[in-house]
C-alpha cells in the first residue's frame, strides 16, 4: 500500500467533492490533512517537509496577501476598477476587458499576484451587474494562465527556466517565442469556448450600468497606491536588471515583502489588515509542498515516465508530460524536476517547458496554484468556483491550448 499516493488520490476526491454529509470541506483542509497523514505515518521525516517548502513562494505571497489586503480593504482597487471598466457597458465587453487585461496585467506582475487582486474585483463586478460569478472567475483563471506563459516573469515556473535554464536574454527569447501570435490566439480561443459554456449570460440585452466608488479609507488607500507602484516599480527594475545583464536581481519575495511595508509600517488598521489576510491559503501552499515531495519520493510517477520509453527531450513530449505532471506535483516542483533532464537546452525546448506547464493550470484546479488562490480567495467572499465546473470548461480549453502552442513550436516559431 502506497500511501503517499492513496493520500494524493483522497486528496483529489475531497477538492472534488468538497462536502461529506452536513459537512463542507475547503480546499486548505484537505490538503493540510493529506500533509499531515504522510508525516505521521513516516512517509516523509519532519526535516525532509521542511526543505520541500519553498519559502521564497511562501514569503512571496505573504507580501502579495498584504498588498491585495489593503488594496481591498481601502476601497482604492474597486476605484480603479471603475475607471478601467466604466466605459464597458455589455456583458462580453466586460468578459473581453478582463480577459485581455489581466493577461496583459499577469506577464508583467505574476499570476499569482493577480490571482490576489483580481478575484474581489470580479466578484464585485459579478455582484454589481447580476453576471454569474464562475463566468467571470473562470475569465479571471484562463486570463492570467494564458498571459503569464509570455513572460520570463508572469510565474514562479518561467522565472525559474529564465534562471536556471541558461538563457541569454530571457525577455527577448519569451516575447518571440510565447508572445503575440500564438498567446493572442489562445485568448480568443478561450474568449468562444467561455461564450459556448456560458452563452445564456452573453445575450442578456440589459446595458451594464457602473456605479460610481468611494474609497472607505483614504489613509489606507493612499498607503495601498504607495505599495502598487513600489510593486509595478521594483518589477519593472528587475526587467531592466535582466535587460542588460547586470548580476544584481531582486528576488520576487523581497519585490512582495517591500511593497507590503507602507500599509504595514504607517497604517494604524494594520493588526486587522494582518488578521484579515488569507492565512488558510498560506496553510495550503505548505502542506501541498510536504504532501507532492512525499509523493515525488516514492518514485512512482519517474517509473511511470520511464516505462512509456519516451525521449523526454522533444517538444511533444515537453509539453505533454509537463502538462500532464503538473497536475500532480504542481507546475513549480514538475520545472525544478525537469530543467535537469534538459541537458544542454535549446530556447525552444525551454519555451515549450514553459508553456506545457504553464497551459496545465487550464485543465484542471491543481495544475496552477493561481486556480487554487482564486477559490480560496472567492470563498472568502462567499463565493466558489467547483472542481468539475473548472474542468468541464478548462479540459477542453486546456487540450486547444496546448495544441496551439504545439503547432506554434512545429511551423511558426525559430
Amino acid at each position: 500500500m502506497n500511501i503517499p499516493i492513496l493520500t494524493l488520490i483522497a486528496v483529489f476526491a475531497l477538492i472534488a467533492v468538497r462536502k461529506i454529509g452536513h459537512f463542507n470541506i475547503k480546499i486548505w483542509q484537505s490538503m493540510t490533512c493529506g500533509a499531515l497523514l504522510v508525516l505521521a505515518t513516516g512517509e516523509i521525516s519532519g526535516p525532509d517537509a521542511l526543505k520541500a517548502i519553498d519559502f521564497n513562494v511562501m514569503l512571496f505571497l505573504f507580501g502579495m496577501f498584504v498588498v491585495g489586503q489593503a488594496l481591498v480593504a481601502s476601497g482604492y482597487l474597486y476605484a480603479l476598477a471603475y475607471h478601467l471598466f466604466n466605459r464597458m457597458t455589455s456583458v462580453p465587453q466586460l468578459v473581453c476587458g478582463i480577459l485581455f487585461g489581466a493577461a496583459v496585467s499577469s506577464a508583467l506582475l505574476m499570476n499569482d499576484t493577480l490571482a490576489i487582486i483580481g478575484t474581489p474585483l470580479v466578484l464585485r463586478l459579478a455582484r454589481e451587474h447580476n453576471i454569474n460569478s464562475r463566468l467571470l472567475l473562470l475569465t479571471l483563471a484562463y486570463a492570467i494562465t494564458i498571459g503569464s506563459v509570455m513572460s520570463p516573469i508572469g510565474n514562479p515556473q518561467n522565472f525559474l527556466i529564465a534562471s536556471q535554464g541558461g538563457l541569454s536574454a530571457p525577455f527577448l527569447t519569451f516575447f518571440k517565442a510565447l508572445a503575440i501570435l500564438p498567446t493572442l490566439l489562445n485568448l480568443i480561443v478561450t474568449y468562444l469556448i467561455l461564450r459556448l459554456f456560458y452563452r445564456q449570460q452573453f445575450i442578456t440585452a440589459m446595458p451594464l450600468t457602473h456605479n460610481p466608488v468611494k474609497l472607505l479609507d483614504k489613509k489606507l488607500a493612499k498607503l495601498a497606491q504607495a505599495s502598487l507602484f513600489l510593486l509595478i516599480g521594483l518589477i519593472t527594475l528587475n526587467i531592466i536588471l535582466s535587460a542588460i545583464h547586470s548580476t544584481v536581481q531582486l528576488k520576487l519575495s523581497h519585490i512582495a515583502l517591500i511593497a507590503a511595508l507602507p500599509p504595514v509600517l504607517f497604517s494604524s488598521a494594520r493588526l486587522h489588515l494582518l488578521k484579515s489576510l488569507d492565512w488558510s491559503t498560506l496553510l495550503f501552499f505548505a502542506a501541498m509542498f510536504v504532501l507532492m515531495s512525499s509523493v515525488w519520493q516514492t518514485g512512482i510517477m519517474q517509473q511511470q515516465v520511464t516505462e512509456l520509453h519516451m525521449d523526454l527531450t522533444t517538444i511533444p513530449a515537453i509539453m505533454l508530460l509537463s502538462a500532464s505532471l503538473s497536475q500532480l506535483i504542481s507546475n513549480v516542483p514538475l520545472v525544478a524536476l525537469y530543467l535537469p533532464m534538459l541537458t544542454n537546452p535549446s530556447p525552444e525546448s525551454l519555451m515549450a517547458l514553459a508553456a506545457g506547464s504553464t497551459i496545465a493550470g487550464n485543465l484542471l484546479i491543481l495544475g496552477a496554484a493561481s486556480n487554487v488562490i482564486i477559490i480560496q480567495h472567492a470563498e472568502k467572499h462567499e463565493a466558489t468556483l467547483g472542481f468539475f465546473e473548472f474542468a468541464r470548461v478548462g479540459i477542453p480549453l486546456g487540450f486547444v491550448n496546448l495544441l496551439i502552442y504545439w503547432i506554434w513550436f512545429q511551423y511558426g516559431y525559430g
